[in-house]
């Protein structure tokens, strides 16, 4: 009798036995319904044995039913999965059941259930309907029967009393049944190129040959280019291609809300079947989607980092759109980045892998110069646009109004008055960062996390905590002293809203950040309000780089961001030049000329002066030599240890039981650097007290064979049990 060994969704990097029986024909890649403890579970199989197991064959259990005919994988997808668990040291079967609908990890069926539609019988159109008066009811679903069939789904919206039916389903008049849709046909039957083809420059033609000259191989391509030039067009004519010899396309986007311009472009251009995966869609919606991709009915799927686990049986490309985007980074459980997933993907898959985007992550343009990956730039813009004005207003001892230096006011006021339009960046959300009491000195804090609150005037003035979302009403005097001498500290894009509304009475204030866009018909309209091109002043935090144009601002400064010049993350200089970049490039589309400002008291910082001078790939290039002197990556590897717990104790003890193992594990390895354990950046969140330790290496495999080999020790130490702790491999932030 076969020996199956199965995986489970628990948090154990384990496989567990159990006997086959005769009648069952075990599937690698099928899910079965398996005993575990005093319950029934879905497992899915992942090898199988004909006698060794470590358990006794008289206490291993029987598989209680297989539940799928053939794999829910595919061998590339396999792989990669498997992969994964290992690299990012996460339990196999947590990462295969995160592959698949929530639906499918509860054990229902995969497979189509295709809608049911009342369709009239041959007595029921022999009948007359005059005969059914008594029941007007009844003669009206059978006039409606008559004229088309009627989808079960349909009878609420048409306002049909289902009850209806069935009395003329029993009196034989009409019956229910499946009817296959026509949303499951083969695309490839069908396919027709768009007659109505793009118009590209030499510099797109140039592009678009060389990326399918290689189509039939993995490589990674990395298409840069500035706002306006045109890599959208060159991806959507490189997807046409291969769809036209049957291989469809997978698309990741950083955020679906933030991505619907792409979409609609998609859906306009190509007449296939495209579908949309991200976090919003309901169970039902996901299964469906994941079914129609699984049976090859999809040809192009856009989605979220989660969409790197569509079922495609064969890809014939990967495009990650704003390939820099720390969405892409999974920041819970298994945290895997699905950019570097993709790249795994196309490999196993042996077909290009494009990334887009204008400002390329450190990690990629370090691998561009390994020659790893290749990098190919559109340089010319589609529409010529004139050369913007940089400068950086220097701060230091001057009188701010509201965070505004009078500069700034002042040439605020002159692109008003010729009917432009000003966008100010503040990332920073809500009224005021800082409440505190002018008498003791007492700052209003989270309890939870030890943490400022924010003032929130959008939240009826409500102090709202960023970091574990509780929040308090606004106390009217102080909580320690008594006093009522409570002042705010600090600029937030709330108060730079009402400030601009008195010192700009008349003139449209536009305020897009999270606040304002948790209302879907709200942030449209405060869209179509700043796309318009009337003369306004748009507020906005970091959301404003996603994907959003507007083609009418002639001056664009940047408010309070000296912090970022010394901040603890290395990574914070890189964000902003991706940002700063970015925000300039959403303004980019216009003929008018664009001045750009940037407030800050160190106008001589080296990290500014590059930007502004020689633009984001020269300052990429400066700031990657600093990483490289300093051996931090790409140039090394990190690995990070969080623990968590309630008493400030147990966590910082585990954590250096574990730097014992790992020093001990790593004796005469000279380039390990251990950092920790020390308080997290945010050491307390949610009522638990946070630690961290810190793996630096040079050597990829070294990092990794290091963690292999002591984490059965660290699972091993009874401090496990008493507190919540996970590892991070590849952090963005430390």
């Amino acid at each position: 009798m076969l020996i199956v060994k199965v995986v489970l969704p628990v948090p154990v990097a384990k496989t567990f036995d159990y006997l086959m029986p005769n009648n069952m024909s075990p599937i690698i890649g099928s899910r079965v319904r398996v005993p575990f403890g005093s319950r029934q579970v879905t497992g899915i199989i992942i090898s199988f044995q004909d006698e060794r197991s470590k358990i006794s064959r008289d206490k291993l259990k029987f598989i209680c039913k297989v539940l799928d005919k053939q794999s829910l994988f595919s061998v590339n997808l396999w792989h990669v999965l498997n992969w994964s668990a290992k690299y990012y040291h996460y339990p196999t079967g947590q990462v295969l059941f995160h592959a698949l609908p929530a639906l499918l990890r509860h054990g229902k069926p995969a497979v189509i259930n295709y809608p049911r539609q009342w369709i009239v019988t041959e007595q029921g159109r022999s009948i007359k309907l005059c005969s059914l008066n008594r029941a007007p009811q009844q003669r009206r679903v059978l006039a409606l029967l008559l004229k088309k069939p009627i989808y079960y789904h349909q009878m609420n919206a048409l306002q049909l009393n289902p009850s209806t039916f069935y009395l003329l389903r029993n009196k034989g008049l009409c019956i229910l049944q499946s009817k296959e849709s026509n949303m499951y046909y083969d695309w490839r039957l069908r396919f027709q190129a768009n007659e109505r083809k793009l118009k590209l420059n030499i510099e797109q033609k140039t592009v678009v040959k060389t990326i399918l000259s290689e189509r039939n191989k993995f490589v990674v391509w990395l298409l840069t280019g500035a706002s306006g030039s045109g890599k959208t067009d060159v991806c959507l004519t490189i997807i046409e291609n291969l769809l036209s010899k049957g291989e469809p396309a997978l698309v990741l986007v950083p955020e679906i809300n933030l991505s619907l311009k792409k979409i609609i472009q998609f859906r306009k251009y190509f007449n296939v079947p495209i579908e949309v995966l991200h976090s919003k869609l309901n169970d039902s919606e996901k299964l469906a989607i994941w079914l129609k991709v699984f049976h090859g009915a999809c040809a192009i799927v856009i989605g979220t980092r989660s969409a790197i686990f569509a079922p495609f049986i064969r890809l014939g490309i990967i495009v990650i759109n704003e390939e820099h985007d720390n969405s892409y980074k999974e920041r819970k459980g298994w945290r895997y980045h699905a950019r570097d997933m993709a790249v795994f993907r196309a490999r196993e898959e042996k077909i290009p892998i494009v990334l887009v985007t204008s400002t390329p992550s450190f990690e990629t343009i370090a691998n561009v110069y390994k020659k790893k990956y290749r990098q190919l730039t559109l340089r010319n813009r589609i529409t010529q646009l004139k050369i913007v004005r940089r400068k950086l207003l220097n701060i230091k001892g001057h009188r701010l109004i509201n965070g505004l230096s009078l500069p700034l006011l002042s040439r605020m006021r002159l692109h008003l008055a010729e009917g432009n339009q000003v966008m100010l960046y503040l990332n920073r959300r809500g009224f005021s960062p800082v409440l505190l009491c002018c008498e003791c000195g007492w700052i209003a804090t989270c309890q939870r996390c030890d943490r400022y609150y924010t003032l929130h005037q959008h939240y009826h003035w409500q102090l709202r905590c960023h970091h574990c979302r509780s929040h308090c009403a606004l106390p009217y005097q102080c909580l320690h002293c008594g006093s009522i001498g409570l002042v705010t500290v600090g600029v937030g894009t709330e108060q730079l809203e009402e400030a601009l509304i008195s010192l700009f009475p008349g003139t449209p204030i536009i305020r897009i950040d999270r606040d304002t866009i948790a209302c879907k018909n709200s942030f449209r309209m405060r869209l179509i309000q700043a796309q318009k091109g009337n003369s306004c002043i748009l507020i906005g935090t970091k959301i404003l780089v996603k994907n959003y144009y507007f083609p009418c601002i002639t001056l664009i400064s940047f408010l309070d961001i000296d912090g970022v010049l010394f901040s603890y993350d290395f990574r914070a200089p890189e964000r902003f030049a991706q940002v700063y970049t970015q925000i300039i490039e959403c303004s980019g589309r216009t003929r008018k000329q664009k001045e750009v400002l940037i407030q800050t008291c160190y106008p001589d910082h080296p990290l500014l002066q590059t930007l502004l001078s020689y633009g984001y790939m020269n300052f990429a290039k400066q700031s990657l030599e600093e990483r490289r002197q300093t051996n931090l990556p790409p140039f090394s590897k990190q690995i990070l240890f969080r623990a968590y717990d309630q008493n400030n104790h147990y966590a910082q003890l585990f954590l250096n039981q574990l730097r014992q193992i790992l020093e001990f594990s790593s004796l005469h390895n000279d380039d390990l650097w251990i950092i920790g354990p020390i308080p997290a950046i945010v050491p307390k969140k949610d009522r638990r007290f946070c630690w961290q330790l810190l793996l630096f290496h040079l050597s990829c495999y070294q990092l990794q064979n290091l963690i292999t080999t002591s984490l059965p020790l660290i699972n091993s130490l009874p401090l496990n049990k008493k507190i919540r702790w996970y590892l991070d491999v590849d952090p963005i932030e430390n």
